[in-house]
Parts: structure tokens; C-alpha cells; sequence
């Protein structure tokens, strides 16, 4: 089944000048896709056009079989959720308050959290790994931690789509490593993840499609292997690159004209 489709779409915020060209691709229900791109490609600029928070100004998008324009807002929040790089808070909230935000498609307005939308918060924080966290205030977390809960607030919607805006940058390993982890078994459950990133390693890790988006060439979709190459990537970055394999996954390396040189 696919879980998102685009045919022909293009969004320009001033006339003239498109972020996004003529863009068609079809992602199945369970896998993992990385929008990868230089600053200014439209990676978050097509993680909202995919929530319906922007409208092309051409083409179609399909969210599993629908056009996304047949939905009402409250039906789109329930089958997608957006987890940002970072979230301002305007109140002191605990952890656990916090991720209840996250059930609100599910109330009704000034309607109180339930049993069953505890419960689902609960679950949320324990799939992140962070339920030990639940009775911290989040101003208190470090990087990595609030990132995970900011996470866990997006699963609390239940999605059957999670986008996530640079979920990797300014991670240390660890928590790289975690978030990973996480992505993989949520792909398991057969939750779709996009995630957007700057990274090409990040994508050959862990994606099974990539979207390059470029500025000045037709953009790239497909698996690792058919988009990540050298080629590709030197027209994308203006620099040199070499690409690798490494345990069955794609590397790049910036290649400086020394490589293989000793000191």
C-alpha cells in the first residue's frame, strides 16, 4: 500500500522562484525515506506540504490512497505527526504533560486527557526509551533526551506517518545512535518515517528510499544505492566526494584530492 504519493507538485513562495519543481514520487506503507539536501533544497518546506500545512501550487499529493485536500485537519493529525529539530514551550510542563499534547486530535476542545490517552503517552515514552524521564520538566532534559520526547509527543497521536525535521543535528553518537534504533523499530511496526537531513550518511544508514533535492537539477528518488553516488553528489554539493560500502551500507567522504595520503 502506498502511504504517500506526488505527482507533479511544485510550491514557490515567490513568484518565479520554485522550492519545489515538478516533484513525483510514491513511498510504500513501512519504510523509511530521508530527504537529504544543501541548505535551501526545500526539505522543510516538503515536510509541510506533506502535512497539508502548505498547498502546492501544481500537482497532487495522496496520503494512502487519498487526495491529502479530502481530509479535514483533525483527520490529518491523527494519521501524521511532526516531530521538529527543536519546539519552543511556552509553560513549564513535565515530560509527561508535554507528550499528553500529543493526544489532542483525540479531545474535544477543553476536554481533559483520559485514561486510555495516559495510557498511550505512557507507551509513547516507553517505545523512545524515555519513560524514565516522565516527571522531569523538560527545560531540564539535555539535547538528546528532549529530542526523544519530542518524539514520544508525536507518536502519542498515533501516526501511520512520522516526519521528522533534522532529528540528527547537533546529536552526540549516543543519542545518534538511540534515535536510530528507534526509527528502525517504529519502520518495524510499520509506522512510515521521513525524516529530513544534511547528512548522506544518516540516509545510507538507516533509509530505504532517498529524496535528493537539489536546487538547479531534477531531484533524485530511489533506493540508497541508486541515488547516493558520486556523481550525484558532487553536482548536489559542488565538492568532491567519495563513496563507499560498509557493512552493505553506502559512506561518503569528502575527498580533498589527499585521499589515501598518509600525514
Amino acid at each position: 500500500m502506498k502511504a504517500l504519493s506526488l505527482a507533479g507538485v511544485s510550491f514557490s513562495y515567490f513568484p518565479g522562484k520554485p522550492v519545489i519543481r515538478d516533484l513525483s514520487f510514491s513511498l510504500e506503507k513501512g519504510l523509511i525515506l530521508a530527504l537529504l539536501g544543501p541548505n535551501g533544497s526545500g526539505k522543510t518546506t516538503l515536510l509541510h506540504l506533506i502535512l497539508g500545512q502548505l498547498s502546492p501550487q501544481n500537482g497532487e499529493i495522496e496520503i494512502f490512497g487519498r487526495e491529502i485536500r479530502s481530509y479535514s485537519r483533525s483527520e490529518l493529525s491523527k494519521l501524521m505527526g511532526l516531530a521538529r529539530q527543536e519546539e519552543r514551550v511556552a509553560f513549564e510542563f513535565t515530560v509527561l504533560e508535554y507528550v499528553l499534547l500529543g493526544r489532542a486530535p483525540y479531545l474535544n476542545p477543553l476536554e481533559s486527557p483520559r485514561g486510555e490517552d495516559l495510557k498511550v503517552a505512557l507507551q509513547s515514552l516507553e517505545r523512545t526509551g524515555t519513560l524514565h524521564l516522565k516527571d522531569r520538566y523538560l527545560t531540564s532534559l539535555s539535547g538528546g533526551e528532549k529530542q526523544l520526547v519530542i518524539i514520544s509527543r508525536a507518536l502519542a497521536q498515533m501516526p501511520g506517518i512520522l516526519l521528522l525535521d533534522e532529528p540528527l543535528a547537533h546529536l552526540d553518537l549516543r543519542n545518534q545512535s538511540m534515535l536510530l534504533e528507534v526509527l528502525s523499530n517504529l519502520k518495524d511496526d510499520g509506522v512510515t518515517v521521513i525524516f529530513s537531513t544534511h547528512d548522506p550518511n544518516s540516509a545510507g544508514v538507516i533509509a530505504d528510499r532517498v529524496l535528493l533535492l537539489r536546487k538547479s537539477s531534477p531531484s533524485l528518488f530511489g533506493r540508497p544505492e541508486e541515488v547516493l553516488h558520486e556523481e550525484s553528489l558532487r553536482e548536489t554539493y559542488g565538492i568532491p566526494v567519495r563513496v563507499m560500502e560498509l557493512e552493505g551500507r553506502r559512506m561518503v567522504f569528502p575527498h580533498n584530492g589527499r585521499w589515501g595520503r598518509g600525514p
